[in-house]
């Protein structure tokens, strides 16, 4: 059974031929996954080339931007441009329209590697608001059934991203620390965070082994779609709390809405169960640590977040990409498998998200840290890549 399928018999179709462009964009994220750990890849590998002196450039902006737009957009972008048309049983991306998806995301990428973030940010901004035009046009005029009321949740993340982007285009924002913390909250932690939740409490229950979060009835649809408005509003209100000097209350709200959301909405009740289950466990606490341990010490808070950019955003996103590629794939079963060879690459992203935050506490690992983090993803990346490298050309029988 693939993920997310079509659960009306009614609605399913024989789908496109098993190769070529309409097959890939029927399941774009065959390319974007890809091409987002590859990206990952060469946004790590910056660190060890400019302390090898290897690298004329300082690369902060250039491998956040590569992280969250180039690694985290392509796989948002490839989540919700397969997962999307199919929710509303309407028609899935088009050729046209996933090449000029991944002519944007690739645009962007490359433009931030060369420095010109505004190039960058600009394409990113294109990205996202082609997406979501894609999805609304789908939803409105061909929708067979209405998408899970937690999507609201995903479009609140693409529209962080959206805004988070614009501000950094201004120059006014870069002159202005308060804009400028609100920019980067928007877009590196709001292009993700609400994803997370409304994708999450979609599709863990299912990564538990039973059955997707969707609601069964009106009024259970009532209730989730006001959980998602109500989730989202706090989200969003956290970055303006704490860019705007309620830092404290800003990161306290967000620990909060993220796991009173996930409580009431996911049943976390374990039929099966495997290393990757074992995986999104730890992907979801350190998240949670990422959140709430920045505030207490704050001036050293980039380096405690990466418990959650890498533990957190990084490990759930690679657990989420590989339910989607066993799915897809015909081996659902698979994902359910207990493995030291996925203990492993569990271990290899909690010792990059750990090696990362230490410098927090002892500042004299900061260099060796920074490189020592940067292989352990790189690594950690290929070997994921090399892992499921059958499954990205795989698909399940009709």
């Amino acid at each position: 059974m693939s993920f997310p399928t079509c659960k009306h018999r009614k609605h399913q179709s024989k789908g496109p031929e098993r190769r070529g462009l309409r097959w890939l964009a029927s399941e774009p994220y065959r390319v974007f996954f890809f091409s987002g750990a590859v990206w990952s890849i060469i946004g790590v590998s910056l660190w060890p080339l400019f302390y090898a002196q290897q690298l004329g450039f300082y690369p902060n902006f250039v491998h956040a931007r590569l992280m969250i737009e180039a690694f985290g957009g392509a796989f948002v972008i490839g989540f919700l441009g397969t997962a999307g048309p199919r929710m509303a049983s309407a028609p899935k991306l088009t050729p046209l329209e996933m090449i000029w998806l991944f002519m944007l995301h690739q645009a962007s990428a490359i433009s931030h590697l060369r420095l010109q973030h505004a190039w960058g940010d600009g394409f990113f901004i294109a990205l996202l608001v082609s997406l979501l035009l894609c999805l609304v046009m789908r939803v409105v005029k061909f929708r067979k059934e209405a998408p899970p009321p937690q999507m609201f949740l995903a479009l609140t993340g693409l529209a962080c991203g959206i805004a988070g982007a614009a501000m950094l285009l201004s120059p006014a924002t870069l002159l202005d620390l308060q804009r400028l913390r609100l920019a980067n909250l928007l877009l590196y932690q709001g292009l993700l965070l609400p994803p997370v939740l409304g994708i999450g409490s979609f599709v863990f229950p299912r990564m538990l082994g039973g059955d997707f979060g969707d609601p069964k009835t009106a009024a259970q649809s009532r209730t989730k779609l006001l959980r998602a408005i109500v989730a989202a509003m706090l989200l969003v209100s956290s970055f303006f709390l704490e860019a705007f000097g309620q830092r404290t209350l800003g990161y306290a709200v967000r620990v909060v809405v993220a796991s009173v959301y996930l409580l009431l909405e996911v049943n976390w009740k374990t039929q099966q169960t495997g290393s990757l289950t074992t995986g999104l466990f730890w992907a979801l606490g350190l998240g949670l640590l990422g959140i709430a341990l920045p505030p207490l010490f704050y001036p050293q808070h980039v380096s405690v977040e990466h418990l959650l950019y890498i533990g957190g955003f990084g490990l759930l996103i690679l657990v989420v990409a590989s339910r989607v590629l066993f799915g897809h794939s015909g081996d659902l079963d698979g994902f359910f498998t207990k493995s030291k060879w996925v203990r492993f690459l569990v271990f290899l992203a909690i010792l990059a998200a750990t090696t990362r935050a230490t410098p927090a506490w002892v500042p004299s690992t900061t260099v060796s840290h920074h490189i020592y983090a940067a292989w352990t993803w790189g690594t950690l990346a290929l070997l994921w890549l090399i892992w499921h490298r059958q499954r990205f050309v795989t698909r399940e029988a009709e």
